[in-house]
């Protein structure tokens, strides 16, 4: 089995061949932790979930590595504007990330570095860029470093650019630099700034630039030469185009694949804090299900553009619960078993650069199929296809009868046990003739948001809106 992916590098579908066979390792680009992830952040983390099932599915062993950038320019200026420590704001936006991957069924990366804590790291690499000739202290004595970018020729590679087009590096005086595009990678401390915010180095106090902790990271967790650099498609440049110039002018040979996910826009535009377009997760799941949110973030090819809307969030909603309605009558009628192989066309379309919309077709037409046979009663064929259907939500990270998102706690299994006693007192009234105590707890449950559905294997009841 083949699986080809569009390389953002080369421009071209290529197949993935691992650096050691039978492994795969993954580096994308984690959150600035200076906010809450919202909806746009998190489709990124989705599609990453869906790539790495999709690879296990193939029997593939993954590593997956996403950084939390903890340190930046946007988390010191949004502590000052709380009056909170920097590391606090980090801290606690770091705990709503990891809330955002589980309600929303993300596995965690197999490592999850912080920039903070691999600044010896970065302090090593810069001083090979220095040694190589392809970085320079500021010559302000700022305690600046940067990145000399005509010292590397192949610079602009990844956005195919040409150097003299670019805009400036905003990231420092200009005056302080060789060339307007050359890029920090070490920013002196300033004065007004936390001391807390600064480590030594040979070229005065200061903290690292964006750039220089990702490729500082990656190497150390994947090695020199890994599979798959990812991360949301306005990270390209200047993000991805400097990891790439830093960690080739070092020596090493960085990322065969580049993968990038389109952008969730709203109103037009990307979503983003710093215009004030953004969509919480935490505030979004109160409106649809976990589930029906993680299917509209996957369902468009992740090289798509989502343009957000209320209108098709609520049609995801509705095709998630047709096939979850499937799996719940069919499990009814042959019990949950065991998980299938998914069918060819369903590997096929996964295999073409992760085609889900494809994929997701084969998935509806077979619900479909389940559907009828459901209603012929015909066990077996509704055995064969509830295991291939939960086949191919458990690569997509869908399968209702596995849910892995939030909301499996404790709470819920309390709700459960109490729903089916009533359920149970309700059951014992209608074989006792008594329909109005029977109607009594079914409005009751009504008013407490649980809807009930009278079935010939019996009430089926689910809490509304979810």
């Amino acid at each position: 089995m083949t699986i080809r992916l569009f390389d953002s590098a080369s421009r071209e579908i290529r197949p993935l061949t691992p650096i050691q066979p039978g492994k795969v390792g993954i580096y994308h680009c984690g959150l600035t932790v200076q906010g809450p992830p919202h909806i746009g952040h998190i489709r990124k983390e989705v599609v990453f979930d869906v790539l790495r099932r999709w690879l296990e599915q193939a029997g593939l062993e993954v590593t997956i590595v996403a950084n939390v950038t903890d340190i930046d320019d946007k988390i010191l200026a949004k502590g000052e504007e709380l009056g909170e420590p920097w590391f606090a704001v980090a801290y606690r936006n770091e705990r709503a990330l990891h809330a955002a991957y589980e309600v929303l069924g993300c596995r965690p990366p197999t490592y999850e570095p912080r920039a903070t804590g691999h600044v010896p790291e970065m302090i090593e690499m810069i001083e090979i860029l220095i040694d190589r000739g392809h970085a320079y202290p500021a010559k302000d004595d700022s305690g600046d470093v940067y990145f000399d970018v005509r010292s590397w020729p192949a610079y602009g590679e990844l956005s195919n650019q040409s150097i003299d087009d670019m805009q400036p590096a905003a990231d420092a005086p200009l005056s302080s630099k060789r060339d307007p595009r050359d890029f920090a990678l070490w920013k002196g401390h300033k004065e007004g700034e936390p001391e807390t915010a600064s480590w030594p180095t040979p070229w005065g106090r200061g903290r690292p630039g964006w750039h220089l902790e990702c490729s500082a990271m990656a190497a150390k967790y994947l090695g020199e030469k890994f599979d798959i650099h990812g991360g949301g498609l306005d990270l390209r440049f200047p993000h991805h185009e400097n990891e790439l110039a830093q960690s080739r002018a070092a020596g090493q040979e960085f990322a065969n694949v580049w993968m990038h996910n389109a952008m969730l826009n709203l109103g037009g535009s990307k979503m983003a804090k710093s215009v004030g377009n953004t969509l919480m997760v935490s505030e979004v799941v109160k409106r649809v299900p976990a589930p029906a949110l993680r299917y509209y973030l996957a369902a468009a090819h992740y090289r798509s553009i989502i343009e957000f809307s209320e209108e098709a969030l609520a049609e995801a909603a509705t095709a998630y619960a047709r096939v979850e309605g499937f799996v719940t009558r069919a499990s009814e009628l042959v019990g949950v078993g065991e998980v299938g192989q998914v069918p060819a066309s369903f590997a096929d379309a996964m295999n073409d650069d992760l085609s889900v919309p494809a994929a997701l077709a084969v998935l509806h037409n077979l619900v479909a199929e389940g559907n009828k046979a459901v209603g012929t009663g015909d066990k077996a064929l509704v055995t064969q296809h509830l295991a291939a259907v939960r086949a191919m939500l458990d690569v997509l990270g869908l399968d209702p009868v596995t849910w892995a998102g939030a909301g499996a706690n404790a709470n819920d299994e309390t709700l459960a046990v109490l729903v089916d006693q009533l359920l149970a007192q309700r059951t014992e009234a209608k074989a006792e003739k008594d329909f109005a105590a029977a109607d009594l707890i079914r409005d009751q449950l009504t008013a407490a948001g649980v809807e009930l559905e009278d079935t010939p294997a019996g009430t089926r009841w689910s809490v509304k809106g979810m």
